[in-house]
């Protein structure tokens, strides 16, 4: 059965110039028996733009329709949706690995907001009610999901990977099961960086950070900065972090002035820059990082985290890169008996993470440097897409007042 919609998605074609198409008019009331006037009617008074990648790789700015809310659902007014590079990637790429844009869909994931209106069954949540998503929708039923590893699940409805629409929209439908509610202490702005802090949530329990034990993080993009801030609460010392950009290392060393950073030097192979990072532990094989958390998904990264890991030590993959590695030290990892591992995404962790953010475990506010209306939602994309501007974590807010008393009137 189709979800009966509250207002209905404009007619028009998409942009001809290949960038991003104006907005569409604002929706006109349709007759939709299925839906209580008076809330079709108040919701009519607002415009539900969303941002949508194309099969072939243009953004498009145009109205979504509204759904209303159907058992077990609530529908949300997205307040704030980050910029992941998962986004870039599928814009300008179309894919990662097997998961292929083959037709318009709203992108975004990283999002938290406001409780509109519950389905039937919804006895956890209340309009008002201020929450994050957790935007991977498992099925529930596979072995994976029974025991409780649900990212794992290969039947899961990802929000923002085709065909399953984002967050980067005003009014978004969501299953209540995947809502957390966010305590008055914690933001918008930081109930959205609860997903990324997720992944690396999931990538410090799998990499198994101990006190006192020396952490090496590659990459200091927003995952990477949150593994800094994050490792950093778990207690490893000393922290070195890596990138190939002095302006990020630059954002690093102020965000974390304890940690230590190294600029990849692109003249010199892998087993060169692990050789220098190493130097920054302390001259002993006993010293070396017992742990890195590769948040680059590059494969010369991996590499080198591989030659820079103390022996019997491990490297816990966190960054997404491309399909096939050929390079990898086979032979130095095998004899060094060092563990490398790969995490897809996280499970159970916007509590703790919430926590975290609540109790001022961490601080993530910092890492927000730009933010961008709604309907500016494109610009945020190519600022992210170009990263000589500098930007760390970007964020799409939207401030429009909703009315929440006359929806339910």
């Amino acid at each position: 059965m189709s979800p009966s919609i509250l207002l209905e998605l404009s007619s028009g074609s998409g942009p001809s110039d290949g960038v991003i198409s104006k907005l569409k008019p604002v929706v006109q009331e349709h007759e939709l028996q299925t839906v209580d006037p008076d809330l079709k009617s108040t919701l009519g008074l607002y415009r539900n733009p969303s941002l949508q990648v194309t099969p072939d790789h243009q953004l498009k700015l145009v109205e979504a329709p509204v759904y209303q809310p159907g058992p077990g659902e609530v529908l949300l007014h997205i307040k704030a949706t980050g910029v992941c590079g998962s986004d870039i990637h599928f814009w300008k790429s179309g894919r990662i690995g097997p998961l292929e844009f083959k037709g318009d869909c709203i992108i975004g994931h990283e999002a938290a907001g406001v409780v509109l209106q519950c389905g039937n069954g919804v006895p956890d949540f209340k309009p008002g009610d201020r929450v994050a998503l957790e935007p991977g929708v498992s099925c529930g039923n596979c072995f994976l999901c029974r025991e409780g590893r649900y990212n794992l699940c290969e039947n899961v409805q990802f929000a923002g990977v085709w065909p399953y629409h984002g967050t980067i929209q005003r009014f978004k439908v969501h299953p209540a099961k995947w809502l957390h509610k966010l305590p008055d202490t914690v933001s918008f702005a930081e109930g959205a960086l609860l997903e990324p802090l997720s992944v690396v949530m999931h990538g410090i329990n799998t990499a198994g950070l101990s006190l006192g034990r020396g952490v090496l993080i590659c990459g200091a993009g927003p995952i990477g900065l949150i593994a800094l801030a994050a490792a950093r609460a778990s207690g490893a010392h000393p922290i070195v972090i890596t990138d190939l950009e002095p302006r990020r290392l630059a954002f690093a060393k102020d965000f974390l002035p304890c940690c230590k950073t190294y600029q990849i030097n692109t003249s010199i192979d892998a087993a060169g820059n692990a050789k220098a990072i190493r130097s920054l532990f302390r001259d002993d094989e006993y010293f070396a990082p017992s742990s890195v958390l590769e948040c680059t998904g590059v494969e010369s990264s991996v590499c080198t985290a591989a030659y820079a890991v103390r022996r019997g030590g491990t490297i816990t993959v966190i960054g997404v890169g491309k399909s096939l590695m050929n390079n990898l030290p086979f032979m130095h990892i095998s004899l060094a008996e060092i563990k490398l591992k790969f995490i897809n995404r996280y499970r159970d962790t916007w509590p703790p993470g919430i926590s975290c953010l609540d109790g001022k475990v961490l601080d993530l506010k910092k890492l927000i440097t730009h933010t961008f209306s709604l309907e500016n939602a494109a610009d945020a994309l190519h600022l992210c897409s170009d990263t000589s501007k500098g930007s760390i974590k970007v964020q799409i807010v939207d401030d429009t007042d909703i009315d929440i008393e006359a929806l339910q009137m």
